[in-house]
C-alpha cells in the first residue's frame, strides 16, 4: 500500500457541488432522540404559540424560530457551555447539532448576537411557560409528584469584578474612596503600594448597603463556598423528593438570607404546579439556613408540613409567642421520625444534584449575564434540560450526551443498530457489555466467549 502525502492531497476546491455528493455522517444518537421527544409533545409547535406575539408579518430582518432558540440554549446546558458565544462557535463546528436545529449545510448558524437579541426579546413570562411546559411532560411520563419539596439555594458568580463597585451615595469608585480616606486621615500623595497597605490596615466596611456595580446593580457583595468574596447572585430550587424533577427555579439577591427567599420560592413552586392543574405541596424539606419561629407559623397556616433542620440556639424564651412555640415544637418533633431522616437523605442527594448539573457541569455556576431577567431566563431553560435529561434517563437510560456514548447504555444499542455499523462490530460490542459485572470485575465466562469471538 502506498503511503498518502500532504501534496498529493493539495487540490483546488470545487466552485460547485452536488448536494448528493455530499458525505452524510450520522447524527448523536442522544440529540436524534431528543428530537424525537420534542415532536412527540409538539414542542415546536407550543413555543411558536407561545411567542407569537412578537412576530409581526414577514416584514424586517429574518428571525430566528422559537424552537430554534430554545434548542441553542439547550445545547448550552448538554454541553457544558457557559456562554452563548460558546454555544454560537459551538453550533457553526458541528454538523450533529446542526441536525438538532434543523440547518442545513447550505445555512449560516444563528451568531452570539441572534441568541442575545432574541433572549432579551423575549418576556420572561414566555420562559416561565416553557418550564411549565416541561412540568407537563414530567406528569404525562409519571416523573412528577409534587408533595413532598425541598429547597435549597447556590450562589453564582456574577459578571462584574469587585474592583468596580462605586458608592450608592456619591458614585466614588474604591480606590478614590480609600484615597478620601487617607487624606482625611493626614496622609497626602501615597504611592499605590503605600494605598493598598493602608487599605489592608483599615477595618473594612464593604456592606451592599453602601456600594454597588454600576453594570449589574443586581448583583450583591458575598462569600463564595469556597470562601472567597465576590459579587454574586443566589439561585434557589424546589426540588420534587419523589422523582428529583426540579419545579421551580428562582434568582434572589445574594445577601438575602433563606428564611427571607424561601416563601418567594415556594410561591413560584405553586404556581408552576397549578399551571399545569396539579394541587400545591403539602410537605417542606429544608436545612437549617431555613428554620425560623415566625416562618413556620406562616408555612403552617398555608398547610405545609415541615420538615426542617433546626439549629442549636441554645435556651429560647416563648413569652408572648405561644402559637411560635407550638410550630416549633412540632416541627422538633417530626425531626426525630425515621421519616425525617430519610427525607434528609434525600434532600442532600437531590437538591445538590440539581446544582451539579445546572451550574456545574450544566456551565452556569460561572455567568456571563447581567440583569436578574436576563439571568432568569437561562437558568429556566437549564432546569427545562434538567427535567427533560430525566425523561431522556427513563426512556432510553442517559440523560446528557457524554453518558449517552457510554458503554453499556441502550444509546450504545442504537449506535451499533445503525446501518453503518457491521454485525461483527455489534457482536464484540453485546460482548464487552456483558464482560462486566456490576461490581466492575470481569466474568470468566465471559472472558472464554469473547476470545473464542
Amino acid at each position: 500500500m502506498a503511503m498518502g502525502t500532504r501534496k498529493q492531497r493539495e487540490r483546488q476546491a470545487d466552485l460547485w457541488i452536488a448536494t448528493a455528493e455530499i458525505v452524510e455522517t450520522p447524527g448523536h444518537a442522544f440529540y436524534e432522540r431528543l428530537n424525537e421527544l420534542l415532536r412527540e409533545h409538539r414542542f415546536d409547535r407550543r413555543v411558536e404559540h407561545l411567542c407569537r406575539r412578537y412576530y409581526r408579518g414577514h416584514r424586517g430582518r429574518p428571525s430566528v424560530a422559537p424552537g430554534v432558540y430554545f434548542r441553542l440554549l439547550l445545547i448550552g446546558y448538554f454541553e457544558g457551555l457557559d456562554s452563548e458565544r460558546g454555544i454560537a462557535w459551538r453550533v457553526a463546528d458541528s454538523l450533529s447539532l446542526r441536525q438538532f436545529i434543523s440547518y442545513g449545510l447550505d445555512e449560516k448558524t444563528p451568531d452570539h448576537s441572534t441568541i442575545s437579541r432574541t433572549r432579551r426579546l423575549l418576556w420572561l413570562s414566555t420562559h416561565r411557560a416553557v418550564f411549565s411546559w416541561i412540568l407537563k411532560v414530567l406528569e404525562d411520563e409519571g416523573l412528577l409528584v409534587g408533595k413532598t419539596l425541598a429547597v435549597d439555594a447556590t450562589t453564582l458568580e456574577a459578571n462584574a469584578a469587585l474592583r468596580s463597585i462605586v458608592r450608592r451615595d456619591t458614585g466614588l469608585g474604591y480606590e478614590a474612596y480609600v484615597s478620601g480616606l487617607a487624606r482625611a486621615a493626614g496622609l497626602d500623595e501615597l504611592t499605590p503600594e503605600q494605598l493598598a497597605r493602608f487599605d489592608r490596615k483599615r477595618k473594612k466596611k464593604m456592606s451592599n448597603r453602601d456600594w454597588r456595580h454600576p453594570h449589574d446593580p443586581d448583583s450583591r457583595i458575598a462569600k463564595m463556598k469556597d470562601g472567597r468574596t465576590h459579587l454574586a447572585h443566589k439561585a434557589e430550587h424546589a426540588v420534587d423528593l419523589q422523582t428529583g424533577a426540579i419545579v421551580a427555579v428562582t434568582l434572589q439577591p445574594a445577601d438575602s438570607g433563606d428564611t427571607s427567599t424561601l416563601g418567594n420560592t415556594l410561591r413560584e413552586a405553586r404556581e408552576r404546579l397549578q399551571s399545569i392543574g396539579r394541587a400545591g405541596a403539602t410537605e417542606l424539606v429544608a436545612d437549617k439556613g431555613y428554620h425560623s419561629g415566625v416562618g413556620l407559623e406562616a408555612l403552617h397556616e398555608q398547610g405545609v408540613r415541615t420538615y426542617i433542620a433546626e439549629p442549636d440556639r441554645g435556651r429560647r424564651r416563648w413569652k408572648g409567642k405561644r402559637s411560635e412555640q407550638q410550630r416549633v415544637y412540632g416541627n422538633r418533633r417530626r425531626l426525630r421520625g425515621a421519616r425525617s431522616k430519610g427525607l434528609q437523605t434525600k434532600r442532600c442527594e437531590l437538591a445538590e444534584r440539581s446544582f451539579a448539573h445546572m451550574y456545574d457541569t450544566g456551565g452556569m455556576r460561572r455567568l456571563h449575564l447581567r440583569g436578574r431577567q436576563n439571568i432568569l431566563k437561562r437558568l429556566l431553560v437549564n432546569g427545562v434540560g434538567f427535567n427533560l435529561a430525566l425523561v431522556m434517563r427513563k426512556r432510553h437510560g442517559a440523560g446528557k450526551p457524554r453518558q449517552a456514548g457510554s458503554a453499556g447504555t441502550p444509546f450504545r444499542t442504537a449506535i451499533c443498530a445503525h446501518p453503518f455499523a457491521s454485525r461483527g462490530w455489534r457482536n464484540v460490542l453485546s460482548l464487552l457489555r456483558q464482560l462486566f459485572r456490576r461490581d466492575g470485575r470481569p466474568s470468566a465466562s465471559h472472558l472464554l466467549r469473547l476470545t473464542a469471538a
